[in-house]
């Protein structure tokens, strides 16, 4: 069974996976009689903040694509990533989006669920596909030695996939050990990536075309704190925290923590290859 098919496919795995992969701490995939109560704030802050990362999304990739023209060719891979990682956001958010709006219906200013099933899940995938892509878009805009650029792409972009599966185990898991277990082996990617980004990477950094020298060590910065993100929400059901606060306060961090990663990030990426561009014209 292939981790694709358990995230997305839950009530066709429900005879393999008992409920409670689904219905944990955080809820990953709601099914009706486990939904998370909402409040009406919530309920509204949610359905504004997925919308919202939509819209971000789908402009951000229009913007990087529609950019490629401003840059030299030596950087189009890179700006062509860029609005690869935004689309691939832009469609898993637009399926939490449908996921959220079919499970839950504000009626009278009250909130129901509506007995469907909301699968936030399409997280994982997300980040699956992502997470890899943003070091790789680092390290092509950087534009080192052929070499280099494969070999630390491909060092990174698995120790990037590594981290988000084991991540996974540990996320469905409503035993706090094992969820302690996976979070440390998640971990473990987590800080190569990080030591990699400041001491395997510093030296390429600081050789940098002065113009966008600063710039490049701002996304490497950005990447590392939105990143730090994660690892801190996942521990909360670990922690004591829970109910529809915890849940809403997760969901709009993780958002938030997407945008900052991959939107905010993209510019940066796009500030660097127009600087440079510019510069060797």
């Amino acid at each position: 069974m292939s981790l694709l098919n358990v995230l997305t496919n839950p009530e066709q795995n429900a005879n393999i996976y008992p409920i409670d992969i689904y219905c944990h701490y955080k809820n990953i995939i709601h099914t009706g009689e486990n939904m998370t109560e909402l409040s009406t704030f919530q309920y509204e802050l949610l359905y504004n903040t997925f919308s919202f990362g939509i819209a971000t999304f789908a402009a951000a990739t229009i913007f990087f694509w529609l950019g490629r023209s401003q840059v030299s060719s030596a950087y189009k891979t890179a700006i062509s990533i860029t609005g690869l990682v935004t689309f691939i956001a832009f469609y898993h958010y637009w399926r939490i989006f449908e996921s959220f709006g079919d499970a839950y219906t504000l009626t009278d200013g009250m909130v129901e669920a509506t007995g469907a099933s909301f699968n936030d899940a399409y997280r994982y995938v997300d980040w699956l596909l992502t997470v890899p892509l943003l070091l790789i878009e680092l390290i092509l805009v950087m534009k080192l030695t052929q070499s280099e650029t494969v070999s630390k792409s491909f060092n990174l972009g698995l120790a990037a996939a590594i981290m988000v599966i084991l991540g996974y185990p540990g996320e469905i898991s409503m035993d706090a050990g094992t969820r302690w277990t996976y979070w440390v082996l998640a971990m473990i990617p987590f800080i190569y990536i990080v030591y990699q980004l400041y001491v395997g990477l510093g030296e390429a950094i600081s050789k940098q075309p002065d113009n966008v020298k600063g710039l490049v060590a701002t996304a490497r910065n950005v990447t590392v704190l939105s990143w730090c993100f994660y690892p801190v929400v996942f521990i909360f059901p670990m922690i004591g925290i829970e109910g529809s606060n915890a849940y809403t306060a997760i969901q709009v961090g993780y958002t938030v923590a997407d945008i900052v990663a991959k939107a905010a990030f993209g510019v940066l990426i796009f500030m660097i290859a127009k600087g440079k561009s510019d510069a060797e014209a």
